[in-house]
């Protein structure tokens, strides 16, 4: 498949993308997503150009989302930064944040090394240090887990079963709350299904993307697509946990990267864990054998979520937990966007943009809100004061498993 490019003038100039689009309402740096997206690319195609606010695009996918024509504009605008960021050095802040893997690696391979990276990222002196480099010293960071849902994996005895899936994991699940992929094989295995989990697996390239390292990005996409292919030939169905890891394998490998033959096959594998459950109990295969969860809660949709179109399996799923009470919060994006709310000139605009949202919980009263991102739970947590879980987590707690 040759390369091409997305035609900027699919975009009819109506602005939509503009009206939905939470950072430009949250600040006056950012010119917004018609600007830097479909009309700064007619005047790229034909020579260089760089416009400084694109920095401040969260590559949230509302306009994505709101956008009549279907054009990706956020795509855009990361093809537009990359295309900057291979003649402009970044700096060591976007380097650490866009690498989160690479670090988490270091991290599990020095003993106690997630004590002493937890340790070091959440005292006062080493926050006014990762200040200095542009890490914002008031964001919430993920704590690392003292062993990884892969290590955790391979140590697990599971019930054979003729039918089976594979897990695509992801970094935070793997290194930062391995707990929700514990979860999600609890789950599976309690409905007589085994799981696989590849070696092979490398992050998404969702943070090297947002960081402009967009030929890093590719090279993953490759070992991905490659592996995906390989399991999906066989028939198996692939899943994942993180709503952002999902968009990526599933959506914007083919926007990014078109050169790479069989990604749109491989879309036709791969699954949301909450799509695959809601299939099944379509299906009339999934179990129903819930205990009662006298418990209220709050679903929180991440953006990269809603922009799959799959609709709102999860909160479909955990509806039918007797006992159990579930309301949408409907109050636009967290704010976070991957790491961007890590960043010390991007924190206070995080912080704006999930307003709306952490008044919704605080005026709720809910204690727990439900949600399917994990760095939308670390803000949620964050800026509401609420206790977070995945839905999976609440899955497996009604099965009693």
């Amino acid at each position: 498949m040759a390369k091409h490019r997305i035609n900027p003038d699919d975009c009819i100039a109506c602005t939509t993308c503009v009206a939905h689009c939470p950072v430009t309402a949250a600040t006056r740096k950012f010119r917004g997503p018609k600007m830097l997206g479909p009309a700064l690319e007619r005047f790229r195609i034909s020579e260089e150009d760089y416009e400084p606010s694109l920095e401040y695009c969260s590559n949230c996918k509302n306009c994505d989302l709101s956008c009549p024509s279907g054009v990706p504009v956020s795509t855009l605008n990361m093809l537009a930064k990359a295309a900057y960021y291979k003649k402009n050095p970044q700096s060591m802040r976007d380097h650490m944040l866009s690498h989160g893997e690479n670090m988490a690696k270091m991290v599990n391979a020095i003993p106690f090394g997630a004590a002493l990276a937890n340790v070091g990222m959440h005292n006062p002196v080493s926050r006014a240090a990762m200040k200095q480099i542009g890490i914002s010293d008031k964001a919430p960071m993920p704590t690392y887990a003292a062993t990884s849902f892969v290590s955790w994996f391979k140590s697990q005895k599971q019930t054979p079963s003729e039918e089976k899936v594979v897990f695509f994991p992801g970094c935070f699940i793997n290194y930062n709350q391995p707990q929700v992929g514990k979860d999600l094989v609890a789950v599976l295995q309690h409905n007589g299904i085994e799981v696989i989990v590849p070696e092979e697996f490398v992050c998404c390239g969702s943070p090297l993307v947002t960081g402009g390292y967009l030929d890093e990005a590719e090279s993953n996409a490759r070992k991905n697509a490659a592996e995906i292919a390989k399991w999906a030939a066989k028939g198996y169905k692939i899943l994942t946990a993180c709503t952002s890891c999902g968009l990526m394998l599933n959506q914007e490998y083919q926007e990014l990267f078109p050169a790479i033959e069989g990604l749109a096959q491989n879309a036709l594998s791969l699954y949301d864990a909450f799509e695959f459950l809601a299939e099944r109990a379509a299906e009339g295969k999934l179990k129903t054998d819930f205990a009662p969860v006298q418990e209220h809660f709050m679903y929180h949709v991440p953006c990269h979520l809603r922009v799959q179109g799959i609709g709102l399996p999860a909160l479909t799923l955990l509806r039918q937990i007797p006992g159990l009470s579930i309301e949408e919060a409907d109050a636009g994006c967290c704010g976070i966007s991957g790491n961007y709310g890590f960043r010390d000139e991007k924190y206070e605009i995080s912080m704006a943009v999930g307003a709306e949202l952490f008044q919704r919980i605080k005026d709720s009263g809910v204690k727990t809100v439900v949600c399917d991102c994990g760095t939308c739970r670390l803000q949620i947590g964050h800026g509401s004061g609420a206790a977070t879980a995945h839905p999976v987590s609440i899955l497996r707690k009604a099965y009693q498993l």
